[in-house]
């Protein structure tokens, strides 16, 4: 009989130890594809920015958009909300 672990003795998991420790975590290497936009058919409606629930999308001070694929888990969200499809969703591999 092997001897298995009562709950007594796991460790605790799933508890965010500390408060926004969640930079520490990149978590883009998860996605299987990545958003690419084109800033030329961008229109600064910033709605890639709204929707990104990372959020892994940086608004600069012209409303210029940019992603962070540190922490962009290739949801597809933005590509999907962009109006004018500026937002493409590409092969992780290409």
């Amino acid at each position: 009989m092997s001897s298995l672990l009562s709950w007594r003795d796991l460790g605790i998991g799933c508890v965010i130890s500390e408060p926004g420790n969640s930079v520490q975590y990149k978590t883009g290497d998860w996605r299987a594809h990545r958003p690419v936009i084109d800033q030329t058919k961008c229109i600064k409606c910033l709605l890639c920015w709204v929707y990104c629930p990372e959020p892994a999308i940086t608004r600069h001070n012209d409303d210029r958009v940019e992603i962070n694929y540190d922490y962009c888990k290739g949801c597809g969200i933005c590509a999907n909300e962009c109006p004018v499809k500026a937002i493409k969703m590409v092969s992780e591999g290409v």
